[in-house]
């Protein structure tokens, strides 16, 4: 992932509701929620929801798929793998460890 890429994928959830969105997502997994459920769950207007959205696939963090009359949306896995690669690409100065894992990588610093 470029740095543009990570700038813009961290931009976008960097606001309250966007992060809850792309959260919610992420604990919905590959199939994703129609915008109501979404909207829903998070007790968000649906014209502000539109507008997070639309930032967030911007970003590419997310995927939206028409299904009939209805948009369903899900996490953009590869793009959030990368951001994460690309945060942790020098972790513990090279040496593999778990990024979650704070006493292991204290023992390689």
């Amino acid at each position: 992932m470029k740095t543009s890429d990570a700038i813009l994928s961290l931009a976008a959830l960097a606001q309250e509701s966007r992060l809850a969105v792309f959260r919610l997502l992420v604990q919905a997994g590959p199939d994703g929620l129609p915008a109501s459920k979404i909207a829903q769950a998070l007790d968000i207007a649906p014209s502000s929801l539109s507008f997070h959205l639309k930032e967030l696939a911007h970003a590419e963090m997310v995927a939206a798929q028409k299904a009939g009359r209805s948009i369903i949306y899900s996490a953009n896995f590869d793009t959030m793998n990368g951001l994460l690669a690309f945060l942790t690409e020098n972790c513990c100065g090279g040496v593999p460890c778990s990024p979650v894992c704070k006493s292991e990588c204290d023992t390689h610093a």
